[in-house]
């Protein structure tokens, strides 16, 4: 088993031994990436962990998928997923994990992981923008693409009808 996958099974174990029930789903893809999806209420306290022991040190990305119309099982869910990686850690260099909750589509509130890694900062305006997830504690929570006067749904969301393109 090549060192990445070795490394990203150890995270993957060390968090279900530490965060027990509050780690909810876990998917790795050989050498790749590994998603855990936590419980909305540990997630910072995940992400902080995975930054101190296991090296996590820089944010690739935050993304966010509306899962109110998945054909198989649709929940009354937002997905957000911060995709994070790591520069000092010579197994983990190359790898992708993905830290992932699941905030209400009529609540979607959840708390800034800006005080772990300061470069989620404008994926996280991005998300609350495109999704309409509030992050608690973020520094600068304003509209970043579109325009300031926007006051329709987000426009990533299932229920947001393009305007000209009605059914």
């Amino acid at each position: 088993m090549p060192a990445a996958e070795e490394a990203l099974n150890r995270i993957v174990d060390d968090l279900k031994k530490k965060f027990g029930d509050k780690v909810l789903e876990v998917v790795i893809e050989p050498k790749k990436i590994a998603k855990v999806l936590v419980a909305p209420e540990c997630i910072k306290e995940v992400a902080q962990y995975l930054k101190s022991e296991w090296a996590m040190d820089y944010i690739k990305g935050v993304t966010g998928v509306d899962l109110s119309r998945l054909p198989d099982k649709p929940q009354e869910a937002l997905e957000v997923i911060y995709h994070v990686g790591s520069m000092s850690s010579e197994d983990l260099r190359g790898v992708t994990f993905s830290l992932s909750t699941k905030v209400s589509l009529s609540n979607p509130v959840m708390p800034s992981l800006t005080g772990v890694w300061r470069g989620a900062e404008m994926h996280e305006r991005e998300v609350y923008e495109m999704l309409g997830v509030n992050f608690e504690g973020h520094p600068d929570m304003r509209r970043l693409l579109l325009p300031e006067f926007w006051s329709d749904k987000p426009p990533l969301r299932k229920d947001y009808a393009v305007p000209g393109r009605e059914r």
